[in-house]
Order: C-alpha cells, then sequence, then structure tokens
C-alpha cells in the first residue's frame, strides 16, 4: 500500500490532535502539512512496523517537538474554547501524553511508541497533566459508595489530584442531602447502595437539579447500558485501578461543564 493510502483514513484525527496542541485551526492544520511535507521528501521516517495511525503521530509529534514555535502559539488564531485554554497551560510533554490518552484513545504503549519514551514515563506524564488540570479546575467532590475502604480510597485518589471532598454518601437519601447542600463540582457514583436503594436513581434526581459531570465506579456496569440518562459517559468497573480512576477524574472534568444550576 502506499503511504499516501495508508495515512489518508488518520489525518482527520491528526489533525484534531494538532488542534488541541497547539490551541488554534490555523497552527494545528499548518503543523499536519508541514509533517506532510516531511514524509513526501523522506518517507523512511514513517516505521509501518508500528501500525499507520501510530507510525503518523509519532512522526508528527517528533517534528512538533523539534520546532519553537509549538511553544508560540499566539503567533497564529489562537482557539478560544475552555479546552483550548486548559491545554495551553499545561506543560508541553505532559500534555501531548494526555491528549493522545485520553482524546485520541491511544493506549500507553501507544503513546509511548509515539512520544518515544517508556510506557512508565507515559504514566508519570499523565499524573502530571493530572495534576495541573486539577489546579486549574479543582472543585468539590461528592463521593455516592457504601463501601468505607472504597470510600476512603477514592477520597485519598481525589484530595491526591488537588480536589476538596464535600462529603461521602452511603444510601440515596444521603446522596440527594450532600447534593442539595455542597453543590459538587463532580460526582463518584456506585450503584448498589448500603441500604438497597440505587445511586443511579440519587445521580437521576441530582441531575434534575443541576448539572454535574458524574463518574460511575460500578461492579454493575450493565445496569447503565440502558439508553436512559444518565448516559454513562464515564463509567469505571470494579475492582478498579487507581490510575484509572485519576485518568478519568482529569478527563472528565477537563471535557466536562462545571455544576450549573439549573434556572
Amino acid at each position: 500500500m502506499q503511504l499516501s493510502q495508508s495515512i489518508a483514513p488518520h489525518l482527520p484525527l491528526l489533525r484534531r490532535f494538532a488542534r488541541a496542541l497547539s490551541g488554534s485551526q490555523t497552527a494545528g492544520d499548518a503543523y499536519v502539512a508541514a509533517t506532510l511535507q516531511v514524509l513526501a521528501e523522506d518517507s523512511s521516517l514513517f516505521d509501518d512496523s508500528l501500525g499507520s495511525r501510530v507510525a503518523l503521530y509519532r512522526t508528527f509529534v517528533s517534528m512538533w517537538n523539534s520546532v519553537g514555535l509549538n511553544l508560540k502559539t499566539e503567533v497564529f488564531d489562537r482557539g478560544d474554547t475552555p479546552v483550548d485554554r486548559h491545554l495551553e497551560q499545561i506543560t508541553p510533554l505532559a500534555r501531548q501524553a494526555f491528549v493522545l490518552c485520553s482524546v485520541e484513545g491511544f493506549s500507553a504503549d501507544e503513546a509511548a511508541e509515539i512520544l518515544n519514551t517508556t510506557t512508565s514515563n507515559v504514566q508519570a506524564l499523565l499524573d502530571d497533566a493530572g495534576r495541573e488540570i486539577a489546579a486549574q479546575v479543582a472543585t468539590d467532590v461528592l463521593i455516592i459508595e457504601d463501601e468505607p475502604m472504597i470510600a476512603m480510597d477514592l477520597e485519598s485518589i481525589v484530595e491526591g489530584l488537588g480536589h476538596r471532598v464535600a462529603g461521602v454518601a452511603r444510601t440515596h437519601a444521603e446522596a440527594v442531602d450532600a447534593a442539595s447542600n455542597h453543590k459538587p463540582g463532580l460526582v463518584l457514583a456506585d450503584i448498589q447502595l448500603a441500604d438497597g436503594s440505587s445511586g443511579l436513581d440519587a445521580v437521576n434526581e441530582i441531575l434534575g437539579s443541576f448539572e454535574v459531570p458524574v463518574i460511575f465506579i460500578t461492579a454493575y456496569p450493565d445496569r447503565l447500558l440502558t439508553g436512559e440518562r444518565p448516559e454513562p459517559a464515564f463509567l469505571i468497573t470494579k475492582p478498579y485501578q487507581p490510575d484509572t480512576v485519576k485518568a478519568i477524574v482529569s478527563q472528565a472534568l477537563f471535557f466536562e461543564q462545571h455544576a450549573k444550576r439549573k434556572a
């Protein structure tokens, strides 16, 4: 297969990636065009043993990190969305790792190939990005969880990211009451609660009062596959890994709006 045919399906996604890094449509597209020019001049830079998409992103990142303008996006038309502004404030390598994994959907192993580093270093970069994002969007977190040890673990994770725990609720009634009193900026919710009540029902009632991003952390993910609100945009299956919780918390706060009181 010719190189042009191999990379063509991935160009729209590469443009998205470039715009996210630069914070600018103009700058992002210019870097993609420059990458294609480099490949046209020297196709040996494209390591197809990695797979066409990973190889394309690896070539782009190599070029991106070799020039200085990527740190000076003010020379281009700047993006003006909140996500653009947050991304610009994250240090360069952490930003690249975060966007590769959280936006582009690459695994940590694939991101390591793209960034020409180790998987463990990618994990460290993601942790850095999580802390930097938390510093920008630190918020109050409501934990709806009836298992004390799990609740304590989740408290430790979110506080380690720089957030505040607004409360821990073990039942539907406690959850709704805590949400009403504290208006959290993020909710971590289990499904099956202590008194047999439903965390899903509690979340539905909370969302009836104000908008807030919700991350479901549950051993019963099938209960969320109903096609009804709330859709599980952010879902973690128990038993979970702390790094997974960190990444999803950062992603939810990065791309979702803060809680807003309904009119």
